[in-house]
């Protein structure tokens, strides 16, 4: 008997109602070409795969179920967001994914009606659908609200603080608990421990007999499904009975990815819960393709990939990157130092701290998705003399501020902040740039504020921050490769509130914070080729400012301009408010300060985004140009 080849599903789906037409049976087959679709498109873009993978079935029975968009859909982080986009109008563009013009990475409110709340930080989901659903009974509409959300992302305390919120409100609230156990870093703390006394617990059974009552209609056949899940996710699994006592209805572990699972219960809740629900859904990070299965990040976050092998592109670095540059120079002061401790919130990895982790186990700590906590928690090592260095990217750093400026600067304490990701990153756009740490730091009395400019810079910073004890300190340095100078081997401790000179001129001086050094070098030999003799210097600290280098610079050259890649507000802001305290605008100086652009810019490659904003070397010589006016060059190049 001849096989006969399937018909092609994906290509009749342009939009959730289209998926709403075919049949139960059908949707299978629908999932194996999202998945294979999935795939080829990221290994050509890059991004996030191994998440998405992992929610194929659950993406497609939700959107088969619910009546999105009018029932909103909100996706927590938007790691696993690439199904949702291909099954939502989007599949023409999916291979334009976080690039330059192209799909964001993320959920985006701008992007699509099917995306009714942009997420790309963690934990925010049951938040944003309690206000949603709260405003569907104020305006009376007969809407559904569902919120996706990792186990990874319930090691925050807001998703907490939102489901203890709806329970109380008794809203009409769907929360789906995706329970990959596998977020960035493996799920850690008390709260784990919690999860998994549980589930193997006395309430282990309770609950299991509880899933019998529910699944009774579904037959057998669900019932030992559900209660092989638990069997399987005995050292992990959320059990329902914090959820029950937040007044949330719960439904589960279900597995995320049978049809024969997911729509009964979907389809069940949707006809009948009036109050909080919480589902939990059991499902494998990077299912359906083998070398994502096999990878120990499930292949979190890629580059460009062969489908066949899964052999990612490799990336010739030509110098060391900065986050590694840092992971090293640390691990060699904690050798030195035994008060030295290393503090991320779920980013090992990302931070370079898995370093400090593999010499130094006890010394290292993952808070998991907590920056708040780890912020405060540093904060109280400090108070009782040890040198915490809380590594966290800029962008993350912000969900901490208050933790920031209450429990650290207002005490005083001696707080390390490493801050990776300063500036532009790249393809994962606006929400994860790391923009405002200079201006929400410096603003704060008592806090010291540092960029490295390079590599060897950035040794001197790690070294600097670890001697000093009278109060908080940062340094911020970029994602990526440095410059590839030639490395101290040990870093050297600056003088506190010092910059340097870098390159002598007359007439033009260029005052750069951070790593827009290079480019500022580099366009002083163009100016130095148009007749204008410029000084490049190297401010290092936005706080406390090297004030004799700023007024020397200001008397004795006619144009200063600072360069950082940061937003309005920080190092710029603060070098203009000490040249009209001191008077030193009176003279006729022109100054200019380059600073990132007050607009959401998109993702794009970092060189690409820094020339946008005028941070690079034609932009900086433009600057100058313009300073002087057209007539003064001329003259000047003549």
């Amino acid at each position: 008997m001849t096989h006969m080849p399937e018909t092609p599903l994906l290509d009749q789906v342009q939009y959730p109602s289209d998926l709403r037409k075919l049949e139960d049976r059908d949707l299978p087959q629908l999932a194996r070409e999202l998945r294979d679709e999935m795939i080829d498109a990221v290994s050509r873009t890059g991004g996030h795969l191994g998440a998405g993978l992992g929610v194929v079935e659950l993406t497609i029975a939700i959107h088969n179920v619910f009546d999105t968009p009018n029932d909103r859909l909100i996706f927590d982080v938007g790691h696993q967001c690439y199904p949702h986009k291909i099954l939502t109008g989007r599949r023409e563009r999916i291979r334009t994914l976080r690039q330059e013009d192209g799909l964001s990475g993320f959920t985006r409110r701008a992007e699509s009606e099917y995306d009714p709340f942009g997420a790309a930080h963690s934990s925010t989901s049951i938040s944003a659908g309690l206000g949603m659903a709260v405003a569907a009974e104020l305006d009376k509409t007969d809407r559904r609200v569902i919120a996706v959300i990792g186990d990874g992302a319930m090691s925050a305390g807001m998703a907490y603080e939102a489901l203890n919120n709806a329970g109380a409100l008794d809203a009409r609230l769907i929360v789906i608990l995706n329970d990959n156990d596998m977020s960035i870093a493996p799920p850690t703390g008390a709260m784990s421990a919690y999860l998994a006394r549980l589930a193997s617990g006395r309430t282990y059974m309770g609950f299991r007999d509880f899933g019998k009552k529910l699944t009774a209609y579904l037959g057998k056949n669900v019932d030992r499904a559900i209660t092989r899940a638990v069997e399987h996710a005995r050292g992990y699994v959320t059990g329902g009975t914090m959820f029950e006592e937040m007044g949330f209805y719960h439904i589960g572990p279900i597995d995320g990815h049978s049809f024969d699972h997911l729509l009964p219960v979907l389809r069940n809740v949707r006809d009948h819960a009036q109050g909080p629900v919480l589902i939990h859904v059991v499902t494998q990070k990077g299912k359906g393709y083998a070398p994502a299965e096999a990878a120990a990040d499930k292949y979190h976050g890629v580059n460009k990939f062969d489908v066949i092998t899964g052999a990612q592109a490799k990336v010739k670095p030509n110098a060391p990157s900065y986050t590694s540059v840092f992971a090293d120079a640390l691990v060699q002061e904690a050798m030195l130092d035994e008060k030295i401790v290393g503090i991320t919130a779920a980013m090992p990895n990302g931070t370079g701290l898995d370093k400090l982790q593999e010499f130094f186990p006890t010394r290292c700590f993952d808070v998991g998705i907590a920056e708040q906590h780890a912020v405060t928690f540093a904060a109280g090592l400090a108070a009782e003399g040890f040198k915490p260095f809380a590594a966290l990217y800029s962008t993350f750093l912000q969900r901490a501020y208050d933790q920031v400026v209450h429990d650290v600067a207002i005490q005083g304490l001696p707080v390390r902040f490493p801050i990776d990701r300063a500036g532009f990153v790249g393809a994962d756009g606006p929400t994860h740039a790391g923009s405002f740490d200079t201006a929400f730091l410096a603003t704060l009395p008592g806090f010291v504020v540092m960029a490295a400019s390079d590599e060897a810079e950035l040794k001197h910073m790690v070294r600097t921050a670890a001697a000093y004890d009278l109060g908080p300190i940062s340094f911020r340095y970029p994602r990526g490769e440095g410059v590839g100078i030639e490395l101290p081997e040990r870093g050297e401790i600056l003088q506190i509130g010092k910059g340097r000179i870098v390159k002598q001129g007359s007439k033009v001086a260029l005052l750069s914070f951070g790593t827009r050094l290079a480019d500022s070098l580099a366009a002083a030999e163009d100016l130095d080729a148009a007749g204008l003799p410029t000084t490049v210097a190297d401010a290092r600290f936005a706080k406390p400012l090297d004030r004799d280098l700023i007024r020397q610079l200001a008397s004795h050259h006619e144009v200063l301009i600072t360069i950082e890649e940061g937003s309005v507000g920080g190092f710029g802001s603060h070098v203009m408010q000490f040249l009209a305290t001191e008077g030193l605008l009176d003279n006729g100086l022109k100054i200019r300060t380059l600073v990132m652009p007050d607009i959401w810019m998109e993702q794009a490659k970092p060189e690409v985004m820094n020339a946008k904003a005028g941070l690079d070397r034609a932009g900086i010589v433009q600057t100058v140009f313009k300073a002087l006016g057209r007539s003064r060059i001329i003259e000047a190049a003549g």
